[in-house]
């Protein structure tokens, strides 16, 4: 499989799962694309890494498409069902339950007439003057001129507005086309009491369960990375032990970073599910684990913590583990095979930060004409990396999307998305196995969800933190310059 194939057969799934599946489920777009793409795209890792002479198994390939089509036809059913679980009944189609604490919910009506003089003196002249208001099917704009600071801007209307229409709406603050910014209400879909806590039971029980069958497909995993054949594996099931090391340092460095992301989002209490994991039979053993956050974030502030806690959290996970795979793995003479993909031969320098912890651990003993045989906890400290870069590139919904949203904004945002693809894209050319990576994101939306208050700017010790972010995606994603690598004798 050509990578140019890959590319248009990318497309035009994409095209399909857009145009036919979009409009009836709720699952996002670029995650039904993934999994369909998913054989694709282990087909072409596969030849990147053992070469184009070497195919892969069949009965691997039709495992591959299988799996592909049922996860795919789980997340359809499930996100169709949650679709038509949240359709307002009756014949009003467009009222919307209000979330409230008693059993009962009356319909969201739309502000009337009558109601909108109350609507304008929610809006102090002094802070904000209040030009129009503009009504739509499920959203009241309000458009104005920005007077006062928009942290107390923003906190004063919305007290009033919270005193005058009490839960009816959410009131969101953001920055329009014209730089101006304006406000937005739109009624609050957010189910009762009795609901969340139903839906915590059922999180629970999902969340276990994938972990426990992650678990056992990381572990399979983790016994063909120590080596054992599978005539030894069915003679004796005790060496599955051996599979232990690679599963749980790749599930402690997900773990961590999903929780960080999931404790952050408790801290500013924000609604969202316990981590899921995906788990596969082949390949990594999983496809990695994700969170879902289900109610808004509150401002810009809010969205960078939550952000860029799962990166950094995974990362400080991802140090100690790498450090000690790396001691305990094997130097090996460099040879064509050698790459960032390939953990039997890897060539340390595809990556500036793993040439430094490479040579800080190994120190002399590395040399330029060396590779790294990598011990499974390696593996595992390894794709830790490349998940932490993977989720700080600054696209979309990735972690990388959110942290520089809440820094620059939304506009300046989708500017350096654009870029990033465009950039990531070239870079592929040169070194193929960021063809994955390039495609996914272009596929990825550039939008970002807007927080509640998405005007009030970050401190700053976030900007810098930020910044330091950015940085450090660069430094895993970049190769080590060969006059850099000269200094250091690898």
């Amino acid at each position: 499989m050509t990578s140019w194939f890959l590319v248009l057969l990318g497309l035009l799934t994409y095209v399909i799962v857009r145009n036919v599946l979009s409009h009836i489920t709720r699952v996002p777009v670029w995650l039904l694309w993934l999994i369909l793409m998913a054989p694709a795209i282990i087909w072409e890792l596969w030849t990147i890494i053992y070469g184009p002479t070497q195919s892969p198994p069949l009965v691997f390939i039709v495992a591959c498409v299988f799996l592909s089509v049922f996860l795919c036809w789980i997340l359809f059913i499930s996100g169709n069902r949650g679709q038509r679980n949240r359709e307002p009944r009756g014949e009003n189609r467009e009222s919307t339950s209000i979330s409230n604490s008693e059993p009962q919910q009356s319909p969201v009506r739309p502000i009337e007439i009558a109601e909108e003089t109350n609507l304008r003196n929610c809006f102090p002249w002094s802070l904000y003057y209040i030009h129009n208001i503009e009504y739509r099917p499920q959203a009241v704009i309000c458009r104005g001129h920005l007077r006062g600071n928009p942290q107390e801007t923003y906190q004063q209307i919305k007290t009033n507005i919270e005193r005058e229409f009490a839960d009816r709406f959410l009131v969101i603050f953001q920055e329009g086309a014209d730089g101006k910014p304006f406000f937005v209400l739109i009624p609050n879909k957010q189910g009762n009491r009795q609901e969340r806590e139903k839906d915590n039971l059922r999180q629970g029980f999902t969340a276990l369960t994938l972990l426990i069958l992650t678990l056992v497909t990381t572990t399979g995993i983790g016994v063909q990375i120590a080596g054992i054949q599978a005539g030894r594996l069915q003679a004796d099931w005790s060496l599955m032990i051996y599979g232990l090391p690679y599963a749980l340092g790749l599930m402690t460095i997900l773990g961590i970073h999903e929780l960080g992301h999931y404790f952050t989002a408790k801290l500013y209490r924000i609604n969202s599910t316990l981590p899921y994991f995906i788990p596969i039979p082949f390949f990594l053993g999983t496809f990695g684990a994700f969170i879902q956050i289900k109610s808004p974030i509150p401002n810009r502030k809010a969205l960078f913590d939550v952000g860029i806690a799962g990166p950094l959290a995974g990362f400080l996970a991802t140090l100690p583990l790498l450090l000690w795979g790396l001691a305990n793995s094997e130097i090996v003479t460099i040879n064509q095979q050698a790459g960032i993909l390939n953990p039997d031969a890897l060539n340390p320098r595809y990556s500036i930060l793993l040439a430094l912890l490479s040579k800080l651990v190994l120190g002399g003993q590395l040399t330029a004409n060396s590779a790294l045989d990598l011990h499974p906890v390696a593996v595992a400290g390894l794709l830790g990396l490349i998940v932490t870069a993977l989720n700080l590139m600054p696209v979309g919904q990735l972690d990388g999307g959110h942290i520089v949203h809440a820094m620059f904004g939304q506009r300046t945002a989708m500017l350096i998305g654009q870029l990033a693809r465009f950039l990531l894209l070239i870079l592929s050319f040169i070194r193929q196995e960021f063809l994955f990576w390039a495609i996914m994101l272009l596929f990825i939306p550039l939008v970002d969800e807007p927080a509640l208050n998405d005007i009030t700017e970050l401190d700053n010790k976030r900007d810098f933190l930020g910044l330091m972010a950015i940085a450090l995606l660069l430094l895993i994603v970049l190769p080590i310059p060969d006059f850099f690598a000269r200094i250091l004798q690898i």
